[in-house]
Formats: C-alpha cells, structure tokens, sequence
C-alpha cells in the first residue's frame, strides 16, 4: 500500500508526542487520527478503515501493570488481525518491545526516533502488507474495506451484537434491503472472528440454477456431468477453517434447501460424481432481503432449516432509518473516490448536506455510494453543491417530492416531509417534533390535519 493512501492511527498519552507524529505524517499519508486514551482503541477501529497503528508501551491507565502496550496490542489483534501495530518504547523497555514482536507487533521504535527512520519503516510494513494481500486473493474488482460506519444509535446497538457475536461460532443470518450492506457486515464479522486468517467465501446462491447449485457448492469428479472436464472443490471446501456466505438465501427452492440443509447436519459434503463425504469445517453467514419467516408461513422456506442459519439475527436498518449517518458516509464515500480518482481532497457544502439528510434513499447506502461517486467524476470544483448531487433513476421512491416542482401542492409536501421524518425516528414523536422543528402539540395538530 502507497503511504498516501494510508490511513495511520497514533495511540499516546503523550500529547507532544501525538503532535510530532501528526506533523511529521500529515502530508505523508492521506489521514492521521491521534488518541490519548487506549479504552477508546476498540471505537476507532470499529469506525475507520485504519491501515496501521503506533501504539505506545506505556499508559497511566487503569490497567496499570506495567505491560499495558502488550494488553492492547493483544486487543487490537483481537479486533482487527490485519492491521499492521508499530510498538513506541523507551530505550529501558526494549525487551518488552522485543516481547512484543512475538506477541503479534510488525516492528517498533524507540524515543526519540529519527524521522526519515520512522517514515520509512512505516512505508515498508504499508509495502509488505500490500504484497501479502496481492499475493494471497485473486486478482478482481478493488472494493472500498469493510469498515462499517455510523454513529447513529441504530447502528451503535449493531456494533454492540457484532462485538459479542463475531468470536463465536454460531450461525448468522443478516436481514435488510437492498444496498443495505448485508455482504459488508458479513465480512466485518469475518475480521473480527478468530477465523479472521482463513477464507471468506461468498456465493450469491439466488443465482444458481438446480443444475449448478451442487456443483458450486458441493464440487464434482471429472465426468460427473457433460462439461465436468476436472475435479472441482466446492465453495464448502474452498471455506474449509473459515467463513462461508450465503447471499440471497431467501431466493433458493425447496429443493436446494433441502440438500443444504442435509449438509449442515452432517457437516460433510459429497461431490457430484463420488460417494465419498468429505468433513467441512466452517462459519456459515447467510443474508436476504426477505423476510424468511413470512416464507415459511406461505411453506416457500423449510423452518427447520431457518433455525440452523439463524442462530443470531443482525437487521441492517434502512439508511431512511439512520439518518444521522448519510454526512459520515457521504464523506468517506467522497474521500474515497476522490483518491480513486485522482482528484484533490473533496467536502460538501451546506446546501449539499441538506439535500442528502432529507433525500430519502430507497436504494440505501449502495445508491448514496454511486450518488457520490458521480458527483466526485463530474464536479468541476473540490466543493460539492446541490447540482452535483443527481439521485439515481433506477429507484422508485413512493412519495420522494421536491420542493421544485410547482405541480405539487405545498399540504402534500408538508405531509410527505412529516411521514418520512417519524419514519425515520420509528414513530418517536418528541424526536420527530425536534428534527422538523415543531412543539409536539405543533406536530400532533398536523397529523390530525392529514389524518395520519
């Protein structure tokens, strides 16, 4: 990874030493975050696609043992095993620097450093990291991380179940619509699994065939069928020791669901062609847009099956839902593409904002994503306007209205503005009252009004 891309994240009680490291990277990475306190560690990472940390040795904190950079070292390994860990030490702790190394740590310096040392100890972990990654997944389309981001308090309960959730074994079933990031949380929780070094295999099941959902799944023998040219491993096996995922469960027959459901009792799989049952091994992390239990109530999905998938269930809000969140997306988003692209750092203003928050997405945070990704292609300047922001034509919103359009009458605007807000707010009227700013007996008058 180019060090301009990097995003670096220094960890100091030392608030001279968190300001000499944000001088000296400022302008050699694309962001620096600087914290004082440690317990803070899970948060950060959980919120930013960190690339690497400098973590110092030693904290006044309530730990106090003397090794506390070796505690959350071994945290940050918990939570995020792919993230490259430079130790900071004084010159009388290097043997618990050198501890470190074995306890998970890429490297470590020592107070006070040489610039140009530091620097370029950093570029080369950025440069193995990279070579690593290319050397170990196939070539492909780029993807944006799997940093799940939000602050809103939806999102914040979320983050609490995929912290307890993510270590263990169980089953996952993530519910949403579409664009919701329902293969993201699946691969965050991948990450943050002490499964995290293995495969992560994803397979959009909705779109296989009968003819082709054993062979992708469960493999063949040379022969087993006309086209059967050579053995084949199936995506069981290419997860073996790690996390398969199952998108758009929801669409598979009773058929499929049934030799599915066959393989996840026995924990084996038999190849098309053989008799022979091969032992798997794996996290299984399935996500539809469907709600399965209605499914099941009209006998289109077998219950016994639902619960060996849905040991734990993770509902991915609608981003009408988590409002608070589309300005943090919207400018990683932008951040982002504008990187990609070449161009100089990009932010929104004011007017722009507003558009966004009250736009109500009906494709989710995939349609915000392509939204900002336009608008950083097209903008002739590094401010984004409301003009650069164009919607997509594919969704069909229900009642999405401008205030533009002189055909539409000023009730219906109002009323459409007060639905989506109460929505957004799962019917809290005081929250509602506060955000449109009315009193609530302002808002209750108006719901009676449109009888509502």
């Amino acid at each position: 990874m180019i060090l301009k891309k990097a995003t670096v994240l220094i960890v100091d009680d030392d608030p001279d030493v968190l300001t000499a490291v944000k001088l000296l990277l400022k302008t050699e990475t694309q962001e620096i975050i600087t914290e004082k306190n440690p317990e803070n560690l899970n948060w950060l990472l959980q919120r930013n696609q960190v690339d690497l940390v400098l973590l110092d040795m030693n904290f006044n904190s309530a730990i106090n043992t003397g090794n506390e950079g070796i505690y959350w070292l071994r945290k940050i390994k918990e939570w995020k095993p792919n993230v490259c860990v430079i130790m900071i030490t004084a010159y009388g702790d290097i043997d618990l620097a050198v501890r470190s190394l074995k306890e998970g740590a890429n490297d470590f310096v020592v107070k006070p450093w040489h610039n140009e040392k530091l620097i370029e100890t950093i570029k080369d972990l950025l440069d193995k990291k990279e070579g690593t990654s290319k050397a170990s997944k196939p070539s492909g389309k780029s993807n944006a991380g799997t940093s799940i981001l939000g602050e809103s308090e939806v999102m914040e309960d979320i983050f609490h179940k995929v912290n307890k959730i993510a270590p263990t074994d169980a089953n996952i079933l993530i519910l949403g619509e579409n664009g919701t990031g329902k293969d993201l949380m699946a691969k965050a929780i991948h990450e943050r699994s002490l499964r995290a070094d293995k495969p992560f295999i994803k397979v959009d099941v909705g779109a296989l065939t009968d003819s082709l959902f054993e062979s992708e799944l469960f493999g063949h023998k040379k022969g087993a069928y006309t086209d059967a040219r050579e053995d084949r491993m199936g995506r069981f096996e290419e997860a073996e020791g790690g996390t398969l995922f199952l998108d758009e469960i929801g669409n598979i027959s009773l058929q499929q669901q049934a030799k599915l459901l066959t393989i996840l009792q026995n924990r084996q799989v038999t190849r098309l062609g053989t008799n022979k049952a091969i032992d798997i091994n794996i996290r299984l992390i399935c996500a539809t847009n469907v709600p399965l239990s209605e499914l099941a109530n009209e006998n289109k999905f077998r219950k016994d099956l639902i619960y060996r998938i849905n040991t734990v269930e993770i509902n991915m809000p609608p981003l009408r839902r988590r409002n608070e969140d589309i300005v943090i997306l919207a400018r990683h988003f932008a951040k982002l593409y504008a990187s990609k692209y070449l161009k100089p750092s990009v932010d929104f203003d004011s007017a722009a904002l507003t558009k966004l928050k009250s736009y109500n997405f009906p494709g989710n945070v995939r349609e915000l994503q392509y939204t900002i990704e336009r608008a950083v292609i097209m903008a002739d300047d590094h401010i984004l306007r409301p003009d650069d922001l164009i919607f997509s034509i594919l969704e069909t919103p229900g009642e999405t209205l401008s205030e533009d359009d002189s055909n539409i009458p000023l009730s219906a605007m109002e009323k459409n503005a007060i639905l989506r807000v109460i929505e957004k707010h799962s019917g809290n009227i005081t929250r509602a009252a506060k955000e449109l700013g009315l009193t609530r007996t302002a808002l209750y008058r108006r719901l009676s009004k449109y009888d509502i």
